[in-house]
């Protein structure tokens, strides 16, 4: 029996103030994803060698982002179960078992993006060889990881405050370096600059629509507010909906600052090689200064040991609720980590095996939200909170662009 939240008879009790942001800091948590390492490699590089010509892509995903956590939000506060748990119950037994397959599988992508991007962090930062830095980066996430074992609210918050790094790191950034409002205004109208441009799309839209946090995050609402009348639930949706957008919504400026940054400084100069995460730090050393850099370094650290916590709790929800079994997480890190290894340990090319990553991963954000689609718009599963046909078709809608997007991947691989 999993313990239940506080009623919101209790949070009212604790005022104005503290009792609703007592509901406030699952998207926080799911908004790390949304801005890891992965996103620091598609997003500067489409600002190198395209300009503001993608800008419209990070707005898109973004827009999708908080649709899908918004509906995974709603999916634990209507049913108090997780999305892993209703597949289980509402599916196939084989087709659990297939989607918790692929569901390790993007995982893995997951931590590969998540581990190198720390590592590269402490490289630059303190000069700890790759190898060694992902080591460091377990035993760091193992330590934010264990906040979550004194309370919920303590990890949320531990979360939180990196992703604030983040966003402090990158508006330093911006104000150094600057950007042209017209260029961006010009890259918010849809266009493409070659098929190498659509692959970035893809590994920009994998990098911002994350599979494991569309199933993390119906846990973190499932049990966090003991609410039983549909007019109670609705009133705590109401607030998952604001911590969505504000959460989702500062995401959505780190990605889109990270792109003009690299417009601004690396196109718009002529600088267009720049497509990795160390030559994007070394460029802004060189041609801003050693405040700018040192900003970018810290910005990738907290990014990466925030959002590999975040990616091994989401592994533990996902085991749990598709299969009913839990492993150490000593264990869980250990498998999921080892090809994040070989990449740093072989000496791998980091960026290009980071955008990589981000691509693979927009091929498991189908798998994610064609059964939360199916599930959120039935009754007998949703109750009162079941989707109106204008969000079941928007997010399917969504789905389909994926997965066409994704068959386009294919068929340029084999045909290009």
């Amino acid at each position: 029996m999993e313990p239940r939240g506080a009623s919101l008879a209790e949070l009212r009790a604790r005022g104005r103030v503290r009792g609703p942001i007592a509901l406030f800091g699952p998207a926080f948590v799911a908004a790390v994803a949304y801005v890891d390492p992965g996103n620091f490699a598609t997003n500067f590089t489409a600002g190198a060698r395209y300009g503001y010509t993608l800008a419209w892509v990070i707005v898109a995903a973004n827009l999708m982002a908080m649709l899908v956590q918004y509906l995974s939000a709603k999916t634990g506060v209507a049913t108090n179960k997780d999305l892993p748990q209703l597949c289980r119950e509402h599916f196939p037994r084989s087709v659990s078992l297939g989607l918790w397959v692929q569901a390790e599988l993007i995982a893995m992508a997951t931590d590969l993006a998540e581990f190198v991007g720390a590592a590269v962090g402490l490289n630059l930062l303190f000069g700890v060889p790759l190898f060694p830095a992902g080591l460091l980066t377990a035993v760091v996430a193992f330590g934010i990881l264990a906040l979550e074992q004194r309370g919920y609210r303590r990890f949320e918050l531990a979360v939180a405050g990196l992703l604030g790094v983040v966003l402090l790191g990158f508006a330093y950034d911006l104000c150094a370096v600057g950007g042209s409002v017209r260029g961006l205004a010009g890259g918010l109208v849809p266009s493409f600059s070659g098929s190498p441009s659509v692959v970035l799309a893809a590994g920009i839209i994998g990098a911002t629509v994350m599979p494991h946090v569309v199933y993390l995050h119906s846990a973190l609402t499932k049990n966090r507010i003991t609410a039983v009348h549909p007019d109670e639930r609705r009133e705590v949706l109401r607030f998952q909906r604001l911590d969505v957008f504000i959460g989702l919504g500062a995401a959505g400026a780190i990605n889109l600052t990270m792109l003009v940054i690299a417009a601004s400084l690396f196109n718009s100069t002529g600088h267009l090689g720049v497509d990795s995460i160390e030559a994007a730090h070394a460029g802004l050393g060189r041609m801003v200064g050693g405040g700018a850099a040192l900003a970018f370094a810290v910005a990738l650290l907290a990014s990466g040991l925030s959002s590999s916590s975040v990616g091994t709790y989401a592994g533990q929800v996902v085991m749990q609720g598709f299969i009913r079994r839990r492993i150490p997480l000593y264990a869980r890190r250990g498998l999921t980590m080892l090809p994040a290894l070989v990449v740093l340990g072989l000496g791998l090319p980091t960026t290009d095996s980071l955008v990589v990553s981000q691509v693979v991963l927009s091929f498991g954000i189908p798998f994610a939200l064609i059964p939360m689609v199916l599930l959120t718009r039935r009754r007998d599963v949703m109750g009162a909170l079941v989707n109106r046909p204008l969000t079941t078709f928007a997010a399917s809608a969504i789905a389909a662009l994926i997965i066409a997007l994704n068959i386009y991947l294919i068929a340029d691989a084999i045909l290009g």
